[in-house]
């Protein structure tokens, strides 16, 4: 539904739904999404919301569905939207369900950091390195200063008997990172 489409009524529920959020009262929040949910069914607002407010809570099965609603109804509103439900799929352990989910939110965002990451450690948890060292080369691509997607690409390397690639990491690190690549050299027992 257009910006135009939305009622009064809708901007006071959304208001009021934002306020509770600042003031951390969620459980009023999720009513006031259900409410708004109840008047406008697929809004993309109030699905992203309480999807995010029922994550929070542990009720990750809900925050799926609603983040899966959310995908459906509006496929091409937000890499985020992808990324948010990829991300609650990888954490229940539904790899299989979270690599298109990723792969979408690059699609949609080429460079989102963050879900080339997940997609990396998704595609590391399946055994596919293959496929894990391209998403991971993508993640050091966009965030090369953060340790996080090195350390897991040097792993993957290690894991394909790469050992030569997993020292070059190791150098790499030391330039920056000298604590990740220490602990890398105790783990692996390369030395750069």
């Amino acid at each position: 539904m257009s910006l135009k489409g939305h009622s009064l009524g809708y901007w006071r529920l959304k208001l009021q739904a934002m306020t509770l959020l600042v003031f951390a009262r969620n459980a009023g929040a999720e009513r006031t999404f259900d409410t708004m949910l109840s008047l406008w069914p697929g809004d993309a607002y109030a699905l992203a919301s309480r999807a995010h407010v029922l994550a929070e809570r542990g009720a990750r099965d809900l925050a799926i569905a609603d983040a899966q609603a959310l995908v459906a109804r509006h496929p091409q509103r937000s890499a985020a939207d992808w990324f948010n439900l990829a991300y609650l799929l990888e954490e229940a352990g539904r790899y299989d369900e979270a690599i298109p989910a990723f792969r979408r939110a690059v699609e949609l965002d080429p460079k989102l950091d963050r879900a080339w990451y997940g997609l990396g450690l998704t595609l590391i948890r399946l055994q596919r390195l293959d496929e894990a060292v391209e998403a991971l080369k993508h993640n050091t691509q966009l965030q090369p200063m953060s340790p996080y997607g090195w350390y897991q690409l040097a792993r993957v390397h290690l894991d394909r008997h790469e050992p030569d690639e997993t020292r070059k990491i190791i150098r790499h690190l030391h330039g920056f990172e000298p604590k990740v690549a220490a602990q890398l050299e105790r783990e692996t027992g390369l030395a750069p």
